[in-house]
């Protein structure tokens, strides 16, 4: 069943735990790989464990999607972001037009939209977006030419939580419109800053911008 995984724990128990990642997880499945799980205290949910991270070939890969709109935000206000410092507000889940982007950043004479998007899919050194065909990313870049047009400064964040690549690209295979719309969206101005992070069950750390490609 989609968004349920089962998970054989240390103790020999077999529990089926949520997965936040609606996505095909492509590159990051592997049956029989060490994973992380996180405990749910809330009495409302029917799993007990939230699966955060996978280690593939010896290195963790972050698999929850709600943790790079938090990574984003908390590193936006420790002025971690190489080119997203300096904001003297940042609010989260901001609605523009008929669209919610992650982030709203303001600071004097300057307003900042940005849209986050959790990124696990590798093909040799590359890390790719998307894994699957998606309306709504294609539907966010639409808002931030908007945005851009409108003259508001707009950024698209992919947040990479694996560290065994080297460079971003867009997915051109998986979802052509996707990859079409973000080469536009770069050439009308919306800047493109890939991430990346260092997942572990101890931390989550940023570890360096990453290098783009428009095309594979």
């Amino acid at each position: 069943m989609r968004f349920l995984a089962d998970i054989r724990l240390d103790t020999g128990e077999v529990v089926t735990a949520h997965c936040t990642n609606s996505g095909s997880m492509k590159s990051c499945l592997e049956e029989g790989a060490e994973v992380y799980l996180s405990p749910v205290t809330d009495p409302k949910r029917k799993t007990r464990f939230t699966w955060e991270m996978i280690k593939i070939n010896g290195k963790w890969v972050g698999i929850n999607t709600s943790v790079p709109n938090r990574l984003a935000f908390e590193f936006m206000k420790s002025n971690i972001i190489p080119g997203l410092e300096g904001f003297s507000e940042i609010r989260r889940e901001v609605k523009y037009n008929n669209s919610r982007l992650d982030i709203m950043a303001t600071k004097p004479n300057e307003t900042c939209f940005v849209e986050v998007k959790n990124v696990t899919l590798k093909e040799g050194e590359l890390a790719l977006f998307p894994d699957a065909v998606t309306t709504r990313g294609q539907k966010h870049l639409q808002t931030l030419m908007e945005l851009k047009q409108n003259g508001i400064r707009a950024v698209m964040l992919y947040v990479v939580q694996r560290i065994d690549v080297n460079a971003f690209a867009p997915a051109e295979d998986i979802d052509p419109m996707y990859a079409q719309l973000l080469r536009q969206a770069y050439s009308k101005g919306v800047e493109i800053i890939p991430i990346q992070v260092k997942v572990s069950p101890e931390e989550v750390v940023f570890e360096r911008v990453l290098k783009f490609l428009l095309a594979k």
